[in-house]
């Protein structure tokens, strides 16, 4: 059905949306602009240099390399689409080699090995082996990866029957070279858990846990099937794979851990089960350790390992292992060379549940979150402390060993870093509710007790280190070295109207007197020369300051000195006037007058190149002048100040700047040099310099913001970078082999200049009114900047609140709009509850002998309640509820309103309404169930609460409905409420003691998930049966379907882009566009048989006309919201959405047809040029579920930027442009969203 709707779908309909009236179908361009933050795989390896201690993470569909620095904080070197499903990853290294490899099985049918190529910065396909169909599927491996520890063989399984192995090894020019695949298959057999033994050098063994149910597939009736620990050997001589070995294991076991073997210690695996870890191995007998268990875990309950991690040292090696409450065990095995005596597990740390957890070997615990932000703890101790909980295989109960204790805070471990994570990302919405004037995104992250409401806000996030006030306003601020070696800033100098204040960096920032700088005038330059002597320029003058000797030049005549610019031999300034002066530090270290010029107007601002490397001069100066015109001038001993180039411009330049920014891993040859031109209108104008003469070539131009800009260099990550001060300061560099410009989250700078000391390697100081302020950026590369309000439960939806009171004109017009919340937790206990169980838990002592009760009176004082964000919260069971309904106020992020609902009661959904019968005053809907399961969705009793709010947006009950089914969704409509209950839809009045059912509508499939009213049309989603159209009938009293969709689909979210256009997104990761047909847009449809049959006949019997999809796309990650919005002032309309993983991403429709087709064939060279890193075709991926359709992916045009030059060159001449026209065009588009 999906081809046919293709098919059908090329009507002649006009767009309506997106402005552009094609007479066509929307063309729409796809661009991520957050990426995902969930990380779903972690391995830990020597990635770019042997002793490097690096962690790649796989984030379902993008891998990325993560580096901690020295000062700890995590650092993203590397991140890279792969436009494919990463099932599973590992890292190797051959024998004798000091770099990993990393091994990647994806959904594409095929084993890909990548090696970080770190000169170029990109990821390098080193083999790509075909062995099974494409998609997730049961049979196709893919799902399991291990590794023989020695890098011999690797091991690709499915979940169920299939596995191969292929021997990996080198040949003479030391590549890696890989065998054909080696089959070691089983039917009948699913899979549970696989790992490569650690044998040292005998052959590669490889242990998975292991179902067969062929007895029972054949005989319902027969014997449970049972788990099996299976041993393949991979035998090296003969070339082929055997089992060797296979023993029963219990039904609970999920998980292998493969102990270190040869010389390191005594092999085998340990096998994690429910509530306990056995040690198994070849002719050895088993050893059964039961790991220790919270206080409050109920004795029936099993306990599963979810996450581990190996340390291994020369001499010693321990394990971690996490358990489903987050709490870290520390495995230990005492062992008499190859025989293993006793296991023991002890109670370590507990920290959020993980998804992977990595040991560094400096001494770090990464920990990849399920849910929220990822950590980086620093090891503290390991566990050596005696008083810990602890387990031992020697205790008499052996597996039935019950060894409670209570969480405590952190003591082995302390955060060290944290790397913020939107995942999961359950409601998005794109408003201004602060009165900022640009958007903001409110987003509802996490679950549980780690929720929370985060505000996103564009721009990079900045720590503020120091702000110090000043005896008056200064106008220019600088930072020196003492020589060019050094690494840190030894002086800070700060020009003011009249004087020139200088200021020593050390453990504090204090004023000199005696630096040789002239203090009583102000300063327009100070720079460090090369020969480790400073030139300051002043109004009347240049001072060089030598370290024996100050030398002093003196303007001639009554001029002055209007602007300076140098580097770091070559000084150049403008007087009054227009003339300019040309000086150079010859051997001598004198500062000599090279060459003159007179402008004939007055000058405005200049600019010096930065010397070239290997290079004793720059050739280039830039000035700009009143005649508004940037000039490009020589700086050649030829033909000093000879004119080159010149540009003419809207307004006055404010400041000029050129800076030379090039690419990591860029060809030696590419121009880099930049002109950078602040205009005095806000715009920031970027050109190309060529490098031998001059000219200015592929011009770029982009609004900062109403005030002049002012350009600063600067240093980003020790490469060259620009601030522009606007009225905001932006930040242009390079991250990652791509281009930025992105605002900083700060208020106005008037003048910067880059910062580095001990405690701030790398900042900015700057000066704003009459402070002066060192910050340093957050995270580069990031385009959003979080603030965060933790929640208590986990957050379902919210809505903005109108005013209680609709504001007079004029009157609290600037006031933020509320956001009214709900969260919502099953397995959960209420605020309450929990307070009762932790006073019970308290008072439980867990002593041991009748010393320890001593110790205990004194410790109960100090036993704090530590934070559920840490030790999560309790397990209360099925049909159990935590519930509020929060207000919260946007603007501090501060709660103003908080209603806890009652026990196991649970809020869904809300929504605002105006009812007929309460003019002018809007009442907050929320649906509730008691005591909901999940599975199957049914709740003993459910209610619609009706609230009403004053001006301090309190709630107060009018009254609460109760309900024969769970409710799904609320939506005003024509001063009633739509509701949808269960499988019906139906439509109350507001009544003097509950709401009153006027109308029903009972046919639905599923259960309507979305409801949104535009016009006489009610457009709704169901659950499982996507898009239904509905429209009432006044006269009857009568709701019915119009119109609904050809293809079932999951739903997730949806929105209305115009009156006869949905977009919609579907839990099998698919975006797509419908729209109503021609033939019921303007007619009543509904029941034309005259039977006045109540039924809706049309629905019922198949014949409401289908609606029609107009774009398909596979975005590869559950949307969860969707919004057709602007994202800044006077950008074009999108649709924004976010999705399960945390990633922000939007549609944007094209404006002309000549934008469709360059994009279109950009997107079909890429396809071919830069084939996806996992193998996975890309066309096939965009198109998992449907045939992707009028969509270009963004994602995939952007990687443009990565190629290779002489590949970026065939491609442009392909296009009948230039390389740099292309990337323009790219920056251009992603420049209209944000």
């Amino acid at each position: 059905s999906s081809l046919c709707c293709v098919l059908s779908s090329n009507h002649n309909h006009c767009c309506q949306w997106g402005g552009a009236r094609f007479v066509e179908m929307p063309k729409l361009y796809q661009l991520t602009l957050q990426k995902a933050s969930a990380i779903t795989h972690a391995v830990y390896g020597n990635f770019s240099a042997p002793k490097a201690q690096e962690v790649i993470v796989a984030r379902y569909k993008t891998i990325e390399l993560l580096r901690p620095d020295e000062s700890g904080k995590v650092q993203s070197i590397l991140a890279q689409e792969v436009f494919g499903v990463i099932r599973d990853i590992r890292p190797f290294r051959l024998t004798g080699a000091s770099r990993d490899y990393i091994v990647v099985a994806s959904d594409s049918g095929r084993i890909v090995i990548l090696e970080y190529d770190e000169k170029k910065n990109i990821f390098d396909k080193v083999h790509q082996e075909t062995f099974g169909k494409t998609g997730c599927r049961r049979i196709v491996p893919g799902q399991y990866l291990a590794v023989d520890p020695k890098g011999r063989s690797v091991m690709i399984g499915a979940i169920e029957k299939q596995k191969f192995v292929y021997i990996l090894n080198r040949d003479a020019a030391n590549r890696l070279t890989i065998s054909s695949p080696l089959e070691a298959h089983k039917s009948y057999t699913l899979v549970y858990a696989t790992c490569g033994m650690d044998v040292g050098f005998e052959n590669p063994l490889f242990a998975s846990i292991e179902l067969g149910y062929e007895e029972v597939d054949r005989d319902p009736n027969a014997e449970p099937p049972q788990k099996m620990l299976t041993m393949y050997e991979m035998d090296l001589g003969l070339n082929h794979v055997t089992r060797r070995f296979a023993d029963a294991v219990d039904h609970s076991a999920h998980a292998l851990i493969a102990v270190p073997g040869g010389v390191d210690g005594p092999s085998g695996v340990l096998v994690c089960c429910e509530n306990c870890l056995v040690y198994k191995k070849q002719n050895h007998p088993d050893i059964v350790c039961a790991i220790p268990r919270r206080l409050e875990m109920a004795q029936e309950k099993g306990l599963l390992i979810v996450a581990h991690a190996t340390h291994k040292l020369k001499d010693f090696f321990f394990f971690l292992i996490q358990s489903e409450y987050g709490d870290l065990y520390k495995v230990t095995l005492s062992h008499d060379e190859d025989q293993v005596n006793e296991v023991q597990v002890k109670y370590f740390d507990t920290i959020p549940l993980a998804n992977a957890l990595c040991v560094l070997k400096t001494g770090f615990l990464f920990a990849a979150a399920e849910f929220g932000n990822h950590a980086l703890f620093q090891f503290q101790g390991i566990g050596t402390d005696e008083d810990d909980p602890m387990c031992t295989s020697s205790h008499p109960h052996g597996a039935q060993a019950l060894v409670a204790f209570k969480p405590r805070a952190l003591k082995n471990l302390m955060l060290y870093d944290e790397m913020p994570s939107l995942s999961p990302m359950i409601d998005m919405k794109v408003l201004d509710a602060t009165g900022e004037g640009k958007p903001q995104l409110y987003a509802l992250c996490g679950r549980g007790p780690r929720s929370s409401m985060r505000v996103l806000r564009h721009g990079l996030g900045v720590t503020e280190m120091a702000v110090s006030e000043l005896p008056g306003k200064p106008n220019a601020v600088w930072t020196v070295k003492a020589t060019m070696t050094d690494e840190f800033d030894r002086y800070i100098v700060v020009s003011f109207i009249d004087v020139t204040l200088v200021l020593s960096i050390g453990d504090t920032v204090e004023e000199v007197l005696d630096s040789g700088f002239l203090a009583t005038a102000p300063s327009l330059l100070i720079q460090l020369m090369a020969d480790d002597s400073y030139v300051q320029v002043h109004p009347t003058g240049i001072r060089h300051l030598l370290p024996r000797r100050t030398n002093e030049w003196r303007v001639p005549g009554q001029k002055r000195i209007v602007t300076a610019a140098a580097n770091e031999r070559q000084v150049v300034i403008a007087l009054s006037g227009g003339e300019i002066l040309y000086f150079e530090i010859d051997e001598s270290h004198t500062l000599n007058e090279v060459a003159k010029r007179d402008m004939n107007y007055e000058v405005l601002c200049l600019a010096v190149q930065p010397i070239p490397e290997n290079r004793m001069r720059a050739s280039f100066m830039a000035v700009g002048g009143v005649d508004n015109t940037i000039r490009i001038l020589s700086l050649d001993r030829e033909r000093p100040l000879k004119q080159l180039s010149a540009q003419a411009l809207q307004s006055p330049a404010e400041s000029v700047c050129l800076a030379e920014m090039r690419n990591l891993g860029q060809a030696e040859d590419v121009h880099t040099l930049f002109l950078a031109i602040g205009l005095s209108s806000g715009i920031l104008i970027r050109s190309v310099v060529d490098f031998v003469t001059g000219t200015l070539s592929d011009q770029r131009s982009r609004f900062l913001g109403n005030k002049s800009v002012k350009l600063h260099k600067v240093t980003v990550q020790g490469l060259p970078a620009m601030l522009a001060l606007s009225a905001k300061p932006w930040l242009c560099y390079n991250f990652q082999g791509k281009y930025h410009c992105t605002p900083m989250n700060y208020e106005q700078l008037e003048y910067a200049s880059s910062f580095a000391s001990e405690q701030c390697p790398e900042g900015f100081v700057a000066i704003s009114g009459n402070t002066l302020r060192i910050i340093s950026t957050e995270r580069l590369g990031d385009l959003f900047h979080q603030n965060t309000m933790p929640l208590a439960y986990t957050p379902r939806r919210f809505v903005p609140l109108p005013p209680a009171v609709l504001p007079t004109a004029g009157h609290g017009a600037g006031d933020p709009i509320m956001l009214a919340l709900l969260e919502a937790d099953h397995n959960a206990y209420n605020e309450e509850t929990k307070r009762e169980i932790r006073a019970a838990l308290k008072k439980i002592r867990l002593t041991r002998t009748v010393d320890d009760d001593l110790d205990d009176v004194k410790e109960e004082d100090e036993d704090e309640d530590l934070p559920e964000t840490q030790v999560g919260t309790f397990k209360a069971g099925e049909g159990k509820w935590g519930s509020c309904v929060r207000i919260v106020n946007p603007s501090n992020l501060s709660t103003i309103f908080k209603l806890d609902l009652d026990i196991d009661e649970a809020a869904v959904c809300l929504t605002v309404c105006y009812f007929s019968q309460l003019a002018n005053q809007p009442c907050l809907v929320v649906g509730t169930v008691f005591n909901m399961t999940l599975y199957p969705r049914h709740a003993p009793k459910a209610t619609i609460k009706t609230y009403m709010y004053d001006e301090r947006y309190h709630l107060q009950l009018i009254h609460s409905t109760p309900l024969d089914d769970v409710p799904l969704c609320l939506f005003p409509f024509e001063g009633r409420l739509l509701a949808s209950v269960g499988r019906c839809l139906r439509i109350y009045e507001l009544g003097k003691r509950k709401l009153l059912r006027k109308c029903e509508y009972k046919n639905i499939p599923e259960g309507i998930m979305w409801i949104h009213v535009k016009g006489d049309k009610i457009y709704t989603a169901d659950l499982r049966e996507s898009f239904h159209i509905f429209k009432y009938r006044r006269s009857d009293n009568q709701l019915f379907v119009m119109a609904d969709d050809s293809a079932p689909r999951w739903m997730t979210c949806a929105s209305v882009l115009d009156s006869s256009t949905i977009a919609g997104a579907d839990k099998f990761d698919n975006f797509f566009i419908a729209r109503i047909p021609e033939e019921c847009r303007g007619d009543e449809g509904g029941d034309f048989s005259g039977l006045r049959l109540k039924a809706d006949t049309m629905y019922l019997t198949g014949q409401t006309p289908k609606l029609d999809h107009v774009v398909q796309f596979h975005v590869g990650d559950s949307v969860t919201a969707l919004e057709k919005t602007t994202l800044s002032q006077g950008g074009g309309e999108l649709i924004c959405y976010s999705t399960m993983l945390g990633a922000v991403g939007a549609f944007y429709p094209f404006a002309s047809r000549e934008e469709v087709d360059f994009f279109q064939h950009l997107e079909m060279f890429m396809r071919s040029e830069k084939p996806p890193l996992c193998g996975r075709d890309h066309m096939m991926y965009r198109s998992y579920h449907f045939p992707v359709q009028n969509c270009v992916d963004g994602d995939l045009c952007e990687q443009y930027v990565t190629l290779p030059l002489d590949k970026q060159k065939v491609i442009a001449s392909e296009l009948d442009r230039t390389p740099a026209e292309i990337i323009k065009k790219l920056e251009d588009l992603r420049n209209k969203l944000l």
